[in-house]
């Protein structure tokens, strides 16, 4: 099942997500009530196409607040170490956890907006899980079992404020830092597991930028337990898996599209602040 959040006349809509096998378009299937909540869901009876005028796709949940994995590929620590970013060749052995903020939430086509304060943006694709219950103190054996689903997600880096400020900050957590989308698949519907994942810059593949999370050094489900023991998670709540690979620059006018097998791709263009 795929769950989307969407705008139609400026007013925020959840629907799920449905191919029409006769002519093979996605269509929006209008829902009334909240999907993540622990209430009953039903039809509205409205459908629309996903690429109707005045239909626009927003971020699949705003979160109370998302959380990250830095270097948990080892050829994304690898990457860093090789590019001067960072002082390890290798992967740490134990998490390295951020936060972005609320705010830093964007959705597809949303413009990603290159602050003033920074020269050096970088982008990070990767799968992002979605928590679908409250979730405090969970085991990793548990863990999967809160997950409501997953998106794509851009976690878009200032590398230049990241290497000046010691909590990352600024460089994780400025305002359009998040774009998430296009829905959110369930997990009963997607291979968690070994979900590859790509990047587009300006319509051409990235490929050194490509993996899969298989390649994981800390699993979802380990992630999830760790996390939780500090800080209780609720449902729409973030976790940004990690980047598997090289990153690169982004600039002004760019394009920039995040592709995961079984999600689907986002896309946002970069603009000058």
């Amino acid at each position: 099942m795929r769950i989307a959040r969407f705008a139609m006349n400026g007013t925020p809509r959840y629907a799920f997500v449905q191919t029409d096998e006769s002519d093979g378009k996605d269509y929006l299937v209008e829902l009334d009530g909240y999907p993540l909540g622990a209430g009953a869901v039903s039809p509205t009876g409205n459908r629309y196409a996903v690429d109707a005028e005045g239909v626009r796709l927003l971020a699949p949940v705003i979160p109370s607040k998302v959380f990250g994995l830095a270097k948990n590929y080892e050829a994304h620590a690898r990457f860093m170490h090789e590019a001067g970013h960072s002082d390890i060749a290798h992967a740490p052995e134990d998490m390295m956890i951020f936060t972005k903020p609320s705010t830093s939430v964007i959705g597809p086509d949303d413009p990603i907006v290159f602050p003033s304060y920074s020269d050096d943006m970088n982008f990070e694709p990767e799968v992002a899980a979605v928590i679908g219950r409250i979730t405090k103190n969970v085991s990793a054996a548990d863990a999967m079992d809160h997950v409501l689903g997953f998106t794509c997600v851009n976690d878009v880096t200032l590398r230049d404020l990241q290497g000046k400020d010691p909590m990352w900050t600024r460089a994780k957590g400025f305002d359009t830092s998040c774009p998430l989308g296009p829905w959110i698949v369930t997990r009963d519907e997607f291979n968690w597991r070994d979900a590859a994942i790509s990047f587009r810059l300006n319509g051409e593949d990235v490929p050194e930028a490509s993996g899969t999370t298989a390649n994981l050094i800390h699993g979802m489900a380990e992630q999830i337990a760790a996390i939780s023991s500090f800080s209780t998670l609720l449902p729409g709540d973030v976790i940004l898996t990690g980047t598997p690979n090289a990153s690169g620059s982004l600039r002004p006018g760019d394009e920039a599209e995040v592709i995961v097998d079984g999600i689907g791709s986002l896309r946002n263009v970069v603009v000058r602040g």
